[in-house]
């Protein structure tokens, strides 16, 4: 069985700051990536997405996103070829097409077991797969019995297909208000949620957003230990979505409170054909390769972790999950932070070779 530092399971944003931080702290990681880039979910976002936060808040550590623009909102593809180069230039031995089916106690560590059947111990293993790879399905009012089509925003590229159709977008997030806003360019859109949408303004004093939550530490401060559920997502926005909901591009509804074949039934009673439901619903943490591992996740596969640290594993440790430690845990901006973090824990727990 080949021996390994420490495993890293994800080669996306968060893997790839694992191993430059582990790297910083004397260990030789693997990075083992079940797709065939180290791109993270990236390449499989829809079409349009451009990031939250502009280029100069977009790097990882130790290479400043690229680009003429620091104040620029960079695009899907831009994140791929970045991360692209930065596994280039990080020099780690990063492995592509090796998914990870489980990791059991081991002799002095863990044993990691690889779909193709082959195994390596590891004195640690760093849990950084993400989430995409798992995408939220809520239990809503009779989704179950709906014939038309249910599609989860992870199944979604551009408005192309849904011409003409009459669209139901669930969700009060970033991606929900930027796919049911696009769609309402050739479709019939509706956006629908419990809550109402809850906007950030952007800019703020002619600052970005981003500049006012370094500057006040809102981005960094480790408020995740608090957090038993995170917060109502604001959507940040420079008016232009506002300006769409109030347009009715898309019209925004309560959330529907019946279904019938592909009869829709909103709250006012009034009844409607639709022909797609698009969940824009979020993602959970992609762990399933820790279910045979006694007190690593709980009995909804979400990670018992203290800021990234398993409880009961000392020597597993997280990254990239929603507000791990802080508000930007699971973006560009905070992977490397965090990284850092377990890096340092597992150094003075494991020592140098």
């Amino acid at each position: 069985m080949e021996q390994v530092d420490v495993a890293v399971i994800g080669g996306g944003q968060s893997g790839l700051t694992a191993a430059y931080a582990l790297q910083g702290q004397g260990f030789r990681p693997v990075v083992l990536e079940a797709s065939d880039r180290a791109a993270g979910s990236w390449p499989r976002y829809y079409d349009s997405l451009t990031l939250f936060s502009p280029a100069r808040y977009s790097s990882l550590p130790g290479m400043p996103f690229p680009g003429g623009d620091p104040d620029r909102y960079p695009h899907r593809d831009e994140v791929v070829a970045y991360l692209s180069a930065y596994a280039e230039r990080l020099d780690a031995d990063i492995r592509t097409g090796r998914r990870v089916i489980a990791v059991q106690r081991g002799d002095g560590g863990f044993a990691v077991t690889l779909d193709c059947g082959a195994r390596m111990a590891a004195r640690a293993v760093v849990a950084a797969s993400g989430a995409f790879g798992r995408p939220y399905r809520p239990a809503l009012p009779g989704l179950g019995e709906f014939t038309g089509t249910v599609l989860h925003a992870a199944q979604y590229r551009n408005p192309a297909p849904f011409a003409g159709q009459r669209v139901v977008v669930v969700g009060a997030g970033n991606s929900a208000i930027q796919i049911a806003a696009e769609l309402a360019g050739t479709a019939r859109a509706t956006l629908a949620s419990r809550a109402p949408v809850r906007f950030a303004r952007q800019p703020i004093l002619r600052r970005d957003l981003h500049f006012w939550l370094q500057r006040t530490g809102l981005d960094t401060a480790p408020l995740g230990r608090f957090l038993r559920t995170p917060p109502t997502q604001l959507v940040i926005d420079n008016g232009r979505y506002r300006s769409a909901l109030s347009a009715g591009a898309p019209d925004r509804r309560e959330l529907f409170t019946a279904i019938d074949g592909t009869k829709v039934t909103w709250r006012d009673g009034t009844r409607e054909e639709v022909d797609t439901i698009l969940l824009a619903t979020g993602y959970r943490p992609d762990l399933p390769y820790l279910g045979g591992l006694a007190g690593a996740l709980d009995g909804a596969g979400q990670p018992l972790h203290r800021e990234g640290i398993a409880r009961r594993h000392p020597d597993l440790a997280f990254v990239g999950l929603e507000w791990q430690r802080s508000l930007s845990s699971n973006s560009l901006r905070g992977a490397g932070r965090d990284s850092a973090r377990i890096a340092r824990h597992l150094a003075a727990r494991l020592g140098r070779r």
